[in-house]
């Protein structure tokens, strides 16, 4: 069932990662990196409802859609009640699916309406993927690297990023060739971040990694 849904996924244009072990999953989840968790119930060292319920609780915001054998109304109930947003029984429907996947994409953590992030004094846009100061209207076109640079932090906003992360979230896994280009597409994002004349600035936590600063009259 696992790879012929990460067959599917794939198909569909999604990056996807499995975790068949729940603590594994749970550590995963935890790294930030990801848009939407599909989380099993039955699963060995850890079941789906603690795995839900302690993301929530540490303060994960990352969509999660339970897809389990579990169909009984309890446990639906205690799923959406651990944290899920969303509950598909099995067997299930490919489009069914696909649909559910779309609509918590649409959700996902996005401040703001639309299809518009919105930090501090800037804007993103990704149809665009614009970068706009909000409080002057100047805005600049974005690599899609610079986008989901800026993205990611605009969503992880009150936590410092390692550049293990960083890698992980604009490369993939596969990321090892790619690791010492994070700090060269950091360095793109801030000129484009100066450039529309934002006071937000991606700063450098010696030893850790990176994270977003904001002086508090441009905080949102």
């Amino acid at each position: 069932m696992a790879e012929a849904l990460l067959a599917l996924l794939k198909q569909e244009g999604y990056d996807v990662d499995w975790h068949a072990d729940g603590t594994e999953a749970l550590l995963a989840a935890q790294s930030g990196i990801y848009d939407i968790i599909v989380l099993d119930v039955m699963l060995p060292s850890q079941d789906g409802f603690s795995i839900a319920h302690e993301l929530r609780r540490a303060g994960t915001a990352t969509p999660i859609l339970m897809l389990t054998a579990r169909g009984e109304l309890e446990d639906k109930v205690r799923g959406l009640d651990s944290g899920a947003d969303d509950y598909l029984v099995k067997p299930f429907l490919t489009a069914e699916l696909l649909a559910r996947l779309r609509a918590l994409s649409r959700r996902g953590g996005t401040a703001g309406s639309g299809d518009e992030l919105s930090v501090g004094d800037i804007a993103l846009d990704e149809p665009t993927l614009t970068l706009r100061n909000t409080q002057t209207g100047e805005s600049v076109r974005l690599s899609d690297k610079e986008f989901r640079i800026l993205e990611y932090f605009a969503r992880n906003r009150n936590r410092i990023l390692t550049r293990e992360q960083l890698a992980q979230r604009i490369w993939g896994n596969n990321c090892d060739a790619e690791y010492n280009k994070v700090e060269v597409y950091l360095t793109f994002t801030r000129k484009k971040l100066a450039f529309v004349d934002s006071r937000i600035q991606i700063k450098a936590v010696r030893g850790i990694g990176y994270e977003l600063h904001m002086p508090d009259e441009v905080l949102s």
